[in-house]
C-alpha cells in the first residue's frame, strides 16, 4: 500500500459513544475503559516502502511543529474478495488518534483488542461486512477474521484496522508509516518537506486534513437540539451549549469535559474535594448546580445531565457566549492560563473534526 491511497480530506465524525459514569434510569452507560483525555488529528501521514525506521521515527518526532507521532503497520489486502487499505495498529496507542465517537466506544475497543476486523462506514458497506460474521482476508497469508464493527477512523484512505498481533499473521508491512499530529498554527508545507528530508526520496509524505489556524469564532456552535434527553456525550455537550449558552462552542464542553474527568472516568473526590464529570466544587455546585436535562429532582453533581449543562451556565454567566470574553470565562471556570490553554488547544483539535 502507498500512502498515495491517503490523499484527500479527513471528514471524520466526533463525539463519544456513551456516558462513562452512572446515568439516570433510560440512559445507555458504556463499558470499559474511558476515552484517552488527549486526542491527536493525523494531519500527515509519512511512508516507506522498507518501513519507518526508530531512528526516522525519533528525528520526526523532533521537528519543530509536530506534537505526536504513532507508527503503523500497513497493506493493500484482500477483504471479502475485494481491495482495501488495512492498517495494524496498537489499540491503546491509535484511539487516542480517532475521533471521539470512536474513542469513546468500549465496544470498538474490545472487538480490535479481541482481534476483529473494524472498519469505516464506507468500507463496511463497499466489503459487504456485517457484524458477527467472519470473512477472508487474504495478505501474505489468507485468514478468516470476525467482524467487529464499523466506525470513523480520522486517516483518510484506510478502510480498515486490526491489532499488531493479527498485523503479524497477516504479514502486514512492520511500521509501513508514521502518523503525525501537527498544532493548528503550524505550516504543513513546511512541516511535509522536513518529513520528506528525513524519510528520503523513496518515501510519501501525504496531507491528510488541511485546517487553518482555529479561532474561538471557527468553533462549531449548535443551533438544532433533538427533544428528550441526550444519551451520549456529544449530545449532551451539544444539547447543554445550545440551551444553557447560545453562542458557545460545544468543543468548549468537551475539552473540559475531557480535561476535568475523562468525561466521566474520574468523578473525584479531587484533592481539592471537586466532584464529578466537570469537578465542581460543592459550594460552586449549589450556586450554578441546575436540574438540566436529569430526572426531577435536586441536582446532582455526579450526573453528566445535570453537571455538563451546570457548567454551560456557569461559563455562560463569565462571557463564554462571546468569543471575546470565552477566554476569561474559562479562567472563570479553573483560575489557571494554563487551563485556559489547554481547554482551548483540546477544543481546536475538536473542531478539525465537527460533527
Amino acid at each position: 500500500m502507498t500512502s498515495a491511497a491517503f490523499a484527500g480530506p479527513a471528514t471524520a465524525g466526533t463525539g463519544p459513544a456513551g456516558f462513562t459514569s452512572t446515568p439516570p434510569p433510560g440512559v445507555a452507560a458504556a463499558a470499559g475503559p474511558a476515552a484517552p483525555r488527549r486526542p491527536y488529528v493525523p494531519d500527515l501521514i509519512a511512508a516507506v516502502p522498507g518501513g519507518i525506521t526508530s531512528s526516522q521515527l525519533a528525528a520526526i518526532s523532533r521537528l519543530r511543529g509536530v506534537q505526536a507521532v504513532l507508527p503503523v503497520d500497513g497493506g493493500k489486502v484482500t477483504v471479502n474478495g475485494q481491495s482495501a487499505n488495512l492498517l495494524g495498529v496498537s489499540p491503546p496507542a491509535f484511539r487516542s488518534w480517532t475521533p471521539l465517537s470512536t474513542s469513546g466506544s468500549a465496544a470498538i475497543w474490545s472487538n480490535l483488542g479481541q482481534g476483529k476486523l473494524i472498519s469505516t462506514r464506507a468500507a463496511a458497506r463497499r466489503l459487504h461486512l456485517a457484524a458477527g460474521k467472519s470473512y477472508p482476508v487474504s495478505a501474505a497469508v489468507l485468514a478468516r477474521l470476525p467482524f467487529g464493527g464499523a466506525t470513523a477512523l480520522s486517516v483518510t484512505g484506510a478502510d480498515a484496522i486490526v491489532n499488531l498481533s493479527r498485523s503479524a499473521q497477516l504479514g502486514l508491512a512492520q511500521n509501513f508509516a508514521v502518523l503525525i499530529s501537527a498544532p493548528p498554527s503550524a505550516s504543513l508545507p513546511t512541516l511535509m518537506a522536513q518529513v520528506k528530508s528525513v524519510i528520503g526520496k523513496s518515501g510519501q509524505v501525504v496531507n491528510l486534513v488541511s485546517y487553518g489556524l482555529v479561532t474561538a469564532s471557527q468553533t462549531p456552535v449548535a443551533t438544532t437540539i433533538p427533544a428528550g434527553a441526550p444519551a451520549n456525550y456529544l449530545n449532551l455537550f451539544k444539547a447543554s451549549a445550545a440551551r444553557y449558552c447560545p453562542g458557545m462552542s460545544w468543543t468548549v464542553l468537551a475539552a473540559i469535559g475531557q480535561i476535568e474527568s475523562g468525561d466521566g472516568a474520574n468523578n473525584g473526590p479531587s484533592s481539592a474535594g471537586a466532584l464529578g464529570p466537570m469537578q465542581f466544587m460543592p459550594a460552586t455546585w449549589a450556586e450554578w448546580g441546575i436540574n438540566g436535562f436529569g430526572p426531577p429532582g435536586p441536582p446532582d453533581i455526579m450526573n453528566p445531565l445535570d453537571a455538563i449543562p451546570s457548567a454551560a451556565r456557569m461559563l455562560c454567566a463569565a462571557g463564554a457566549g462571546n468569543p471575546a470574553t470565552l477566554s476569561q470565562a474559562i479562567f472563570a471556570y479553573n483560575h489557571a492560563t494554563w487551563y485556559v490553554a489547554e481547554v482551548l488547544a483540546l477544543a481546536s483539535e475538536y473542531a478539525k473534526n465537527p460533527a
